[in-house]
């Protein structure tokens, strides 16, 4: 079998995938690989370790019906045709569970950099502007004892949960499709409407899938429904909230800050106003982005893409119908 991979990954995948007879072939340009090339690439493949964003839609997947397995990179698999990928009978797989405490991590420091103005401070330090000590100015706000509310309680969710409960006391509401009990048993959450979430929420991070039912679920309707001092975290997708209702949000004082690691679009641009916000902290989503967490991912692609090669049921799969 041989395998296109989208980007450079970590050897971790790569020694896995060679040792089992498998030849890999990376892209190696640092842009996307563009969508007719990616076709025509395909097509001289038997698989794909897709790393990022790349559109695997039904144009796609009609040009390479002949893909053995493709191996998302990632958690999430939005950026795919699921019903197209399983009635052409192509396996897609993903990256579960490795990257939870490392997302989970960003979240929480995003949450605390927000409630003490880190960005702003720190930019202030490069602008010169380091200097009149004023006791009543540039004031952030303390986490103890205050309520986290999860959107999306899954394991980066009660990662993010269990560091805020240990770390400041917080008290934890979620909303979900279905009250998790270990959630309940282990920190003492309390699974609450979406209505409650917003209402009730000091803190609201959102660690949902992005899917038809959460697509651009936090409007401005929703920002004004929150406390004036909450603070919003996104890290699951930035299609989630509606990026120009929240800088409104902002502007207006509806909410007090918010920390993203995702956006809508993605890059942002360096002129959007967010970037500017006091109460404003952005990274370009890094969630997944340490040594260790990387380096899993590969593995778990690779397993993947090593099971398909051997003519067995792909170990981490996404779409069991292409079995059927």
């Amino acid at each position: 079998m041989n395998v296109f991979v989208t980007r450079l990954i970590p050897t971790t995948g790569l020694k896995l995938m060679v040792d089992a007879g498998i030849v890999v072939n990376q892209w190696k340009e640092p842009y996307d690989v563009p969508a007719d090339e990616l076709i025509q690439i395909c097509k001289e493949h038997d698989a794909l370790i897709s790393v990022g964003q790349d559109k695997i839609d039904k144009n796609f997947l009609t040009a390479c019906s002949h893909l053995k397995v493709i191996a998302q990179m990632a958690v999430g698999f939005d950026n795919i045709d699921l019903i197209e990928a399983s009635k052409l009978r192509i396996p897609i797989g993903n990256t579960p569970g490795v990257l939870s405490r490392a997302t989970a991590d960003v979240s929480f420091m995003l949450m605390l950099m927000v409630s003490r103005m880190a960005t702003f401070m720190y930019r202030k330090i490069l602008d010169g502007k380091w200097g009149f000590y004023d006791p009543t100015a540039n004031l952030g706000v303390e986490l103890y004892g205050k309520t986290l509310g999860i959107y999306g309680l899954g394991k980066i969710g009660l990662e993010m949960a269990q560091k805020c409960s240990n770390a400041f006391g917080m008290n934890i509401i979620y909303h979900n499709r279905n009250p998790s009990l270990l959630a309940d048993r282990s920190l003492g959450a309390k699974f609450v409407s979406f209505e409650s979430l917003l209402g009730r929420s000091d803190v609201l991070s959102v660690h949902s899938a992005l899917t038809e039912e959460t697509k651009n679920k936090f409007t401005l309707e929703c920002f004004s429904k929150m406390k004036p001092t909450a603070i919003f975290i996104n890290t699951a997708r930035g299609s989630i909230h509606n990026e120009r209702d929240l800088t409104e949000a902002l502007r207006s004082k509806m909410i007090w800050g918010a920390g993203l690691d995702v956006t809508n679009p993605e890059p942002m641009q360096a002129s959007n106003p967010l970037l500017m916000m006091p109460n404003v902290v952005i990274l370009p989503h890094i969630g997944s982005a340490t040594i260790e967490t990387r380096g899993e991912m590969s593995r778990l692609a690779a397993e993947n893409i090593i099971a398909a090669s051997r003519g067995i049921k792909i170990p981490y799969l996404v779409n069991p119908s292409a079995y059927s």
